[in-house]
């Protein structure tokens, strides 16, 4: 089952039902439990017990580290000395840091032994020269398919470890936080929710107001639209040029780049906004995960924007621990490139995704630079805050936005670098036009080119509305662009829809 499909629409529709019928907070939460079991089911019913252990550990390790900071002790102990009473407390913080590290390494060795083995087992192989090695990578990835949302699942835990561990309460019912994880809204790909952002949420559900049902099916619309309709349209495009690479030409790898990075943000987005518009008919809100990324005049402001609960982690749970910056500005630009590794590694196990991250981590060091730079001479801050100077910030950001994308698109290196090297002044093969833009799309390269600027202009119309004027759509207009979008969802889109490109991650 997949968001854009009639069987996602009866099943939402029957969970809403009984989820609303019934009265009682806990029975509630067995319905979204049940609901998002079912869900699961019809994807991976296999990995369904292993979650379920992995939630319960979690829960467990919660409530330890939930602990109060010193554990009881006998009526006859109250007479302990202040500098007794100091070496219980630090006693009993040792004892809690070691749990937490024992979850985290649990909840990164879970993700590890899923994603990365081949990963691990190839690269050894090839450095050492054997065959065996890689032979038993190729063996591990035909028969151990990793859990669909692995990343995502794994990462939110560890976040509730260390709002834990940092003080928030631990929850000791087990129902609440299994519903929380399982939650079939993001269980999948995101957005990645705090648990205490959702339990909030859960203990006092109340039915959406008109105009929130209303917000709710105009998001899952929003969605559909994105995702079928324009996403996986031009997947077509991006599927044909990338998997025949030999045969394209520079214009068709200028194209393809441009229409990967619209894929993306599309398909992404396009996930997201079903998953917010359905939790919001169950009277919940998760966290926005996009705003106008590809309208950043930075790469920091990038990354404030694109996969936003992915970056409000990062920042939270590993570049503040590594110090942020708070420790001088070779620290900080260090204390950056490791965040982006890893935001790289936790893409997927491949050198191109490592790549990618390297780059990302590399643009915000001299991001930093630059900035500290404009702090000293204020001349170059000024051009940098004029019209011009934010239209180069902008161009220059995209550019290493897209070319990026490259590597997260193909990564296998040697693909990669065919790409980059056949940039300029490479001819495509004489029948891949009529192919792929006369046989595949029924459009001519000139056309498919307008029809990608006015995509970017659309985007660009409602960047402006929404961010620089505050306008919106009001109800009456959204509920007469529902039906509208869903039918041509249901006439346009191709009839084999693609996967999202997320549920790889």
């Amino acid at each position: 089952m997949t968001f854009v499909s009639a069987l996602y629409g009866i099943f939402l529709l029957s969970v809403l039902a009984i989820y609303w019928l019934v009265q009682n907070q806990g029975l509630r939460l067995w319905v979204l439990l049940i609901a998002s079991l079912a869900f699961y089911a019809t994807l991976q019913i296999q990995y369904i017990p292993l979650l379920f252990v992995v939630i319960l550990i979690n829960f467990r390790l919660g409530i330890a580290l939930g602990e109060r900071a010193v554990p009881r002790l006998n009526p006859s102990d109250w007479h302990l000395s202040n500098e007794e009473w100091k070496y219980i407390e630090q006693d009993w913080d040792k004892r809690r840091q070691k749990i937490l590290r024992f979850g985290i390494v649990l909840n990164v060795l879970l993700l590890l032994g899923f994603k990365y083995v081949p990963f691990f087992l190839n690269t050894v192989g090839a450095l050492l020269n054997l065959p065996v090695i890689q032979e038993q990578a190729s063996w591990v990835t035909l028969h151990l398919i990793a859990p669909l949302g692995i990343s995502f699942f794994c990462f939110e835990c560890i976040a509730y470890l260390i709002d834990v561990y940092r003080g928030a309460p631990a929850t000791k019912e087990f129902l609440k936080f299994a519903a929380y994880k399982f939650f079939f809204a993001k269980l999948i790909s995101g957005p990645i929710t705090r648990y205490h952002h959702l339990a909030a949420q859960l203990n006092t559900v109340r039915f959406p107001s008109s105009d929130r049902i209303v917000e709710g099916l105009w998001l899952i619309a929003c969605g559909a639209f994105k995702k079928a309709l324009l996403a996986d349209n031009l997947g077509i495009f991006v599927k044909l040029c990338f998997d025949n690479l030999q045969r394209t030409g520079s214009g068709d790898l200028w194209l393809a780049i441009l229409a990967y990075g619209l894929q993306l943000y599309l398909d992404f987005s396009g996930y997201v906004d079903i998953a917010i518009g359905s939790a919001i008919l169950l009277g919940l809100n998760l966290p926005q995960n996009f705003d106008f990324p590809y309208f950043s005049t930075s790469i920091a402001d990038f990354w404030r924007r694109w996969h936003m609960t992915l970056g409000d982690w990062l920042r939270n749970y590993l570049y503040f621990p590594l110090g942020g910056s708070r420790q001088g500005l070779v620290r900080t630009c260090l204390n950056l490139s490791i965040v982006m590794l890893v935001a790289g590694i936790w893409h997927g196990a491949a050198w191109g995704f490592i790549v990618w991250g390297g780059l990302h981590g590399l643009a915000l060091v001299v991001h930093r630079l630059a900035e500290a730079l404009s702090h000293r001479f204020s001349a170059l801050k000024d051009w940098w805050q004029s019209i011009p100077g934010t239209l180069v910030a902008w161009l220059l950001t995209q550019l290493m936005v897209f070319a990026s994308w490259i590597f997260f698109r193909l990564p296998n290196l040697k693909d990669a670098a065919w790409v980059i090297q056949h940039l300029w002044g490479h001819k495509a093969d004489v029948q891949f036009a009529q192919k792929v833009y006369v046989e595949a799309l029924g459009l001519e390269p000139f056309q498919l080119v307008m029809l990608l600027w006015g995509i970017v202009a659309f985007m660009a119309i409602g960047f402006a509305l929404h961010r620089n004027m505050k306008l919106q759509l009001n109800w009456p207009i959204k509920i007469f662009l529902v039906p509208l979008s869903l039918y041509a969802v249901w006439q346009l889109a191709p009839k084999e829809g693609l996967p999202y490109i997320y549920f790889d991650f």
